[in-house]
């Protein structure tokens, strides 16, 4: 049986940015999803402010989704071309709060200013904005029912890179004035570096480094961070550089041990039969690898 995620735990608080990378495939969307209850774990919890939210009822899901919200990668699918800007915009407030029509009309001009957007533009369809628009509407939809914890899983990777700037920036002004909690999903380290307080490092489910943004990018510990960071466009090459090697596992039946192991150039013979534990390497540093525990 797969396990696209197992053995994550991630802790991310407010005002505070999480970035959370890894490859295709390595469980970073399956983590997103779980976060806001798109899917259900068939294991362990997910707690928020302290209560679990794990397995709640349809009621207090609803008012769970009032704190948490989320931003899709692609604002050409995430949004329906049927309707409106006001009409996207609105259906959360609508559906979370018992606000009059035109208190409602009065909510939603207030956050497309503050995404960036015009009140002029209001009954226009998706299909008439840019793609940088497009995902400010995404934005804005996420913020309409003033969520705590915004879970952005790979927002601009849609987007061209001038434009990616500016939703990035965005973002941070967001979570400057409102006190926003984000985890922030990605392949993209620079993009990542950009808007992160705290990174963790995701391999075939599991975690296998987190620390502080420029701690992570300055000393990496993991073989798997430092062969992530040697790939980055434009990065000289040094000599605590890794490059994988061999195949990568099955995840469906993936081999016992270490998940890095048939790719990593300096796997010890135990990192072939017991998976490391995610520890302390350092303050406020964890690493799961035999070579720095």
């Amino acid at each position: 049986m797969l396990k696209a995620v197992e053995s994550v735990n991630l802790k991310i608080y407010p005002g505070k940015t999480l970035g959370l990378v890894g490859e295709s495939g390595s469980g970073k969307s399956t983590t997103a999803h779980l976060m806001v209850r798109l899917d259900e774990p068939t294991a362990g919890d997910i707690l928020y402010e302290g209560q679990s939210v794990a397995h709640i009822k349809r009621k207090d899901l609803k008012k769970f989704r009032e704190q948490v919200q989320m931003v899709f990668q692609d604002p050409y699918s995430s949004l329906d071309p049927r309707q409106t800007l006001f009409a996207i915009v609105e259906r959360p407030i609508k559906l979370h709060t018992n606000l009059s029509r035109n208190e409602r009309m009065e909510r939603v001009i207030q956050i497309l200013e503050q995404v960036g957007l015009d009140a002029g533009q209001l009954y226009r369809y998706p299909h008439e904005f840019s793609g940088g628009q497009r995902q400010r509407i995404a934005v804005a939809r996420a913020l309409a029912v003033q969520p705590r914890l915004v879970v952005c899983d790979e927002p601009v990777s849609a987007l061209d890179v001038s434009v990616q700037a500016q939703v990035l920036n965005l973002l941070k002004k967001l979570q400057d004035d409102l006190g926003l909690a984000y985890l922030f999903v990605s392949h993209d380290l620079n993009v990542v570096r950009h808007i992160s307080h705290e990174i963790a490092v995701i391999y075939m489910g599991h975690i296998v480094e987190q620390a502080p943004t420029e701690e992570l990018f300055n000393n990496p510990q993991h073989p798997y961070t430092r062969a992530l960071l040697a790939s980055m466009p434009g990065r000289k090459n040094t000599e605590d550089d890794t490059r994988l090697i061999g195949e990568i596992t099955s995840p469906l039946d993936p081999l016992p041990g270490c998940r890095l192991a048939s790719r990593c150039p300096v796997a010890l013979d135990k990192c072939t039969q017991r998976t490391p534990e995610l520890q302390e390497v350092s303050q406020n540093h964890a690493a799961a690898c035999f070579l720095v525990q």
